[in-house]
């Protein structure tokens, strides 16, 4: 079993090629600094309770100061997260118990990690249903993971809008938000009916804009969406212009219908 907390002696074979393996949360201390001996105990107990999803290494400053200058270790207690050999987090001082746990939550990454990617290789692949049953599989275990909620809910958006917006409804992580805006949109519009919008001139056009935006077929729909965007710029509040930038941002802005569309759209508004 492995321990779930120790001296380090050798910082790059126990610290940085340990944390390609399993997360180290590194504390840098010294026997003089008092809030690193209030600090210690409480490291030690949650790196028990962790269960080996990571490990506590314990830096003494005074015995290792070339680690020290090397990290900028410039006030103690400093402890900092090593993941694939890079200090990824850190925070400085004699955090509550409490604060440390949610920050963990927060910087820890998934013990599903790469569960994660093969389900993410899977879709590209459009191998979608062995995608989304590996990752309801992770969302059994982690239901808050939310890069495997935007995974999956990317993944059912055009077949199930409501249940791909509910997933995405609380994101949270910076790294998500544009691409949950973008589904959150998709959800909307997808389960639009034609008793639900205005009369007006471009509203057949707006609904063979959202059938072939369920279709996927993106090329298509942007074009639709920009000819509405030029005959009734805020059809359905702002519909259409909310529709292709949800397209851009789902698809990337490196893809090539992306790339293709963007210049047409800003004309069209402007």
């Amino acid at each position: 079993m492995m321990k779930s907390h120790y001296d380090v002696k050798d910082f790059a074979a126990e610290v940085i090629n340990k944390s390609f393996n399993v997360p180290v949360l590194v504390d840098f201390w010294a026997e003089w600094c008092a809030p690193c001996k209030m600090l210690g105990p409480i490291l030690e107990r949650l790196a028990e309770k962790a269960d080996g999803r990571w490990i506590l290494a314990k830096v003494d400053t005074e015995k290792m100061p070339e680690v020290a200058v090397q990290y900028k270790i410039s006030s103690i207690p400093n402890v900092k997260l090593f993941v694939d050999g890079n200090a990824i987090a850190e925070f400085v001082g004699a955090v509550p118990e409490y604060q440390i746990e949610r920050w963990l939550e927060q910087v820890l990454p998934s013990k599903f990690l790469k569960e994660i990617e093969k389900a993410a290789d899977l879709l590209a692949q459009g191998n979608t249903e062995e995608g989304k049953k590996l990752l309801e599989e992770i969302l059994k275990s982690e239901p808050e993971n939310q890069q495997a909620k935007v995974l999956l809910a990317s993944a059912i958006i055009f077949s199930e809008p409501e249940k791909a917006g509910k997933l995405v409804a609380d994101i949270s992580d910076a790294e998500y938000l544009e691409i949950a805006e973008a589904l959150k949109t998709f959800e909307r519009i997808l389960q639009l009916k034609s008793e639900d919008l205005d009369e007006n001139p471009v509203k057949q056009k707006y609904l063979s804009a959202i059938a072939d935006l369920r279709s996927q077929k993106f090329d298509e729909a942007l074009e639709k969406f920009i000819n509405v965007i030029r005959g009734n710029r805020h059809y359905d509040d702002d519909g259409s212009r909310k529709a292709c930038i949800a397209i851009f941002k789902f698809l990337g802005e490196e893809h090539e219908t992306t790339l293709k569309y963007r210049r047409e759209f800003s004309s069209a508004l402007y």
